[in-house]
């Protein structure tokens, strides 16, 4: 399978599975969320000081809206317009339908941020691309923080090289109908990649589960060193 046809493979997983993926999420049914990826990603925004934010990959909305009750003024964006519908049902923030490659159109309609968070969001092999579509919406010195899997744990058995994976959403409840490919990164991968786009990484955390002692997730974040032109 090329990899223009395993991009698109992720992008439908997430149109078919957006019902399932937001009973799942509304429902508390993820254990790793439960034992702390949620409060962990939600403490690294608000630590950054950040007014306004735009999270990216918002999926049914629960960050965005979290953020908003915290007083900040928060814009979701996601590719699924089904999980934008879910997100605008209940409110809470601004929702858009937007891609990555549309974030450069539809800049000045959603203005400047002083912050980006991409919770377990950036899923395809391309990294740059994203990286420096957000570098053109932040603040100089703008913060970006991405939680994703923690590679030495998501890893598994597999050898520990970047490469596509596939996630079943087994143990996340009936309706998953649609397998997601994903690209596996070592953590090195993930420390070049957000400097090579131009960001200085400030922090990096590993949230642990307090009951099996094994870190839940990794957390970056990034300042922008400068502002990325159009490609």
């Amino acid at each position: 399978m090329s990899a223009d046809e395993t991009e698109r493979r992720l992008q439908r997983s997430w149109r078919t599975n957006a019902a399932a993926w937001t009973r799942a999420v509304r429902e508390q049914r993820i254990p790793s969320r439960r034992a702390g990826t949620d409060a962990a990603v939600l403490d690294a925004v608000l630590a950054t000081g950040a007014r306004r934010i735009l999270d990216v990959g918002c999926g049914e909305g629960w960050l965005a809206r979290a953020l908003a009750a915290h007083g900040r003024e928060v814009v979701g964006i996601d590719a699924s317009a089904e999980l934008i519908a879910a997100a605008n049902e209940l409110g809470g923030a601004r929702f858009e339908t937007l891609s990555y490659a549309d974030l450069d159109a539809h800049a000045a309609g959603l203005g400047r941020f002083d912050a980006a968070v991409c919770n377990f969001a950036l899923l395809g092999e391309d990294l740059g691309a994203p990286l420096r579509a957000l570098g053109r919406v932040l603040q100089p010195g703008g913060r970006l923080v991405v939680q994703t899997v923690h590679p030495w744990i998501a890893c598994g058995d597999a050898p520990y090289i970047d490469g596509w994976r596939l996630e079943t959403f087994a143990g996340f409840g009936e309706g998953f109908d649609a397998p997601m490919p994903w690209y596996f990164r070592t953590l090195a991968s993930w420390l070049a990649a957000v400097a090579a786009n131009g960001y200085l990484v400030e922090r990096v955390v590993e949230p642990v589960d307090a009951a099996s002692g094994r870190p839940l997730s990794l957390l970056l974040q990034a300042a922008l060193q400068k502002r990325t032109s159009p490609a």
